[in-house]
């Protein structure tokens, strides 16, 4: 049994091997050798901010692993010029608590636990990426990426990997951001990246559309959308109905989190979409943000994992406007990716070693 920083992860896990370890799921989903269970979170309301617990699992066979990532957060809603943003965090500004628990699906025994941050992104980015490869034009080449945070960088290495993007324009609403933004990954990606004062002015002319913000409403319009282009997101919220009823070919990764006709007592759809159970009033519940379109996360939507397995085309015109809706699977991508970081990490000897007495016992469960 290990324990793995995000440090120690960041010395074996690169985007090319995120990128391997995901299709691979995705073939082995399409086989019936992978699964997950969706998203589910639980609401406790405190003052000023709320807390919100988040787990999701999966489990890949061929790996010989199965994860849980569970997520502890308080969550601020704030007003940031024109966007309502949510903020976490654990404890206090800037700290977060996000891990990830490994064991093994061929004898149950506990293998890992690691920090979720760094592979947060990265698998995030990865899906971003294989998204692009299956659904945006072959010679697209400039990508326009609104937001410049964590997710920002990872969307920009996993897109570049699998498109020959000469060019990146990013906005964010804070000028210092983007231009910091635009001086690290032009020295990292090696491609021109110009840092502008308007989300349409990076989209227009751009061949790929990546959303990586904390926006709780929308941050594209439909109308500045324009033929051929590739669309994908990083929150449910940052796309309207009006954007998706413009694309051509809408398709996502899979089930987000659980959508019920008649939710239970004491539950919600929470700020992002998903479905959770609510320690609270109906006061209380007021004061989450509207969840955006169930539309979105449509279980009649065709996934990524069917165009790779053959099954579905999803682009099939230069023409096209495509939209990936970036959510779901997400208990089998952190089986797949964290499964692949533990094993680089485990070859080169990574890992603050923990006692496996302390997580076995000798009283049945």
């Amino acid at each position: 049994m290990i324990f793995l920083t995000n440090e120690h992860i960041q010395q074996v896990l690169d985007m090319p091997a995120c990128l391997a370890a995901m299709e691979e799921a995705y073939r082995e989903l399409n086989e019936e050798r992978a699964g997950y269970r969706p998203r589910i979170d639980f609401y406790v309301p405190q003052e000023p901010h709320y807390y919100r617990w988040g787990t999701m699992e999966g489990v890949s066979r061929k790996l010989g692993i199965f994860a849980i990532r569970m997520k502890s957060d308080m969550l601020a809603w704030e007003q940031q010029g024109e966007f309502r943003v949510e903020d976490k965090y654990c404890i206090e500004r800037g700290t977060y608590c996000g891990l990830i628990f490994l064991l093994s699906a061929r004898n149950a025994e506990p293998l890992c636990l690691m920090n979720d941050g760094y592979l947060q992104h990265m698998r995030v980015g990865a899906c971003a990426g294989l998204g692009a490869k299956y659904l945006s034009r072959q010679n697209s080449k400039t990508l326009a990426m609104l937001g410049s945070g964590g997710m920002a960088r990872t969307y920009a290495k996993a897109i570049c990997r699998v498109r020959p993007i000469e060019k990146i324009r990013v906005f964010s609403p804070t000028k210092a951001n983007r231009e910091n933004y635009a001086k690290e990954m032009e020295n990292q990606l090696r491609v021109s990246i110009e840092p502008v004062e308007r989300a349409e002015k990076a989209v227009k002319g751009a061949d790929i559309v990546a959303m990586t913000t904390d926006s709780l409403i929308p941050v594209i319009k439909a109308e500045w959308l324009e033929p051929g282009m590739h669309v994908t997101n990083v929150r449910n919220n940052e796309a309207g109905a009006d954007v998706l009823k413009r694309a051509d070919v809408i398709a996502r990764l899979g089930s987000a989190t659980f959508a019920m006709d008649k939710p239970p007592p004491g539950t919600i759809v929470g700020s992002d979409g998903m479905f959770s159970y609510f320690a609270g009033t109906d006061e209380e519940k007021k004061k989450v943000p509207l969840a955006p379109s169930r539309e979105i996360d449509n279980a009649k939507i065709g996934t990524v994992p069917d165009i790779i397995a053959g099954k579905w085309k999803g682009r099939t015109g230069d023409e096209q406007i495509t939209f990936l809706n970036n959510q779901g699977t997400q208990g089998l991508q952190f089986a797949a990716v964290g499964g692949t970081a533990y094993n680089l990490a485990k070859a080169k000897g990574l890992g603050h070693p923990l006692p496996l007495e302390w997580f076995v016992q000798n009283i049945r469960d």
